[in-house]
């Protein structure tokens, strides 16, 4: 049978319940702690179990947290707001961009960089495998996904190679997959890797595709059966809440609403409510964007209710699925 790997156990996947596909809820990056940028160290325990308290008092339940080690994952912390929060938490095994990898490695005593070319396709994916199936962080608490990243309009030696182990990881563990994509950028070009390699686009959930507001593109997307993460919320300094709503509503019609999922990709202090900077915070997207959509659904003649239950429930229940 299908199940999901959590922080605090495997589960079936109807278990998972009302889930954002793509946050941070504690985060200490290397490279962002070198260099001093305190907005993007989610460091606080208690300060994220308050956001996360108002995530479920919005009727929240599950989350995907998105942070590979190379974006400063701390996976004993993401069990300890799991069992303190009464949430569930899915882990990420593999890494995130190359932007991340001058950061220094942790338990090496070099870089990410230096790592990664010292290690060839092979070594980086019996990495990620060790992640997904023993454990992380010197921890026994096993990754749920396993991530990859490309960067702005490129693909590095180094992305490419770990994309590419990535991959691999994959195909000898059936775990499901996620990739980041720099401004929504390269979304094809990934898919293009992908089914080179054999992979069922299927298997992967891309993040950010609101980033770049591409209705061809993401219909392009669509129609390979990846999963498509709309994380953009309340971000108006890229586009208006109507654009990234216009997007989604545009694959519905496309026949692709069960390929959509959502999160608010939060990784600044000054996002969260409880940080200090008085952000729009974690119980955001459930108390306020729903609504809004679930109208707008209904008014361009949508059953928005029905549409919120795949994107916060049944999607991620399949997009984040091991199989049995």
């Amino acid at each position: 049978m299908p199940f999901l790997r959590t922080v605090t156990g495997d589960i079936d996947p109807s278990e998972l319940g009302r889930t954002y596909s793509h946050d941070h809820l504690y985060c200490v990056p290397p490279l962002w702690k070198e260099r001093g940028e305190t907005d993007l160290l989610i460091d606080d325990i208690e300060a994220s179990l308050a956001d996360i308290r108002l995530f479920t008092e919005a009727g929240g339940e599950a989350v995907y947290d998105a942070t590979a080690l190379d974006y400063g994952r701390d996976v004993a912390s993401l069990r300890e707001l799991s069992e303190r929060g009464g949430i569930r938490i899915i882990a990420t095994a593999g890494f995130n961009k190359g932007i991340m990898w001058p950061g220094k490695m942790p338990g090496t005593a070099g870089t990410f960089d230096d790592w990664i070319a010292a290690h060839d396709r092979a070594a980086i994916r019996d990495h990620v495998v060790k992640e997904l199936t023993e454990g992380m962080d010197g921890t026994d608490l096993r990754g749920g996904v396993a991530k990859f990243g490309t960067g702005y309009n490129a693909i590095s030696a180094h992305e490419d190679k770990v994309m590419r182990a990535v991959l691999d990881a994959h195909k000898e563990t059936g775990c499901p997959l996620h990739s980041h994509t720099e401004m929504g950028t390269l979304v094809l070009e990934q898919l293009d890797v992908v089914r080179a390699e054999g992979v069922d686009p299927a298997r992967l959930t891309i993040a950010h595709l609101d980033r770049n507001p591409d209705p061809w593109v993401h219909r392009k997307a669509a129609e390979t059966g990846v999963f498509l993460c709309f994380d953009g919320i309340s971000r108006v300094k890229y586009h208006p809440e109507s654009v990234l709503i216009d997007c989604i509503l545009r694959l519905v019609r496309a026949g692709h609403e069960d390929q959509i999922v959502v999160g608010g990709d939060i990784a600044r202090r000054s996002m969260y409510r409880n940080y200090g900077k008085g952000g729009l915070g974690l119980g955001y997207i459930l108390a306020s964007w729903v609504p809004r959509f679930r109208e707008e659904a209904d008014e361009a003649g949508l059953d928005g209710a029905a549409l919120i239950e795949k994107f916060f429930v049944a999607n991620p229940a399949r997009a984040f699925a091991w199989p049995g």
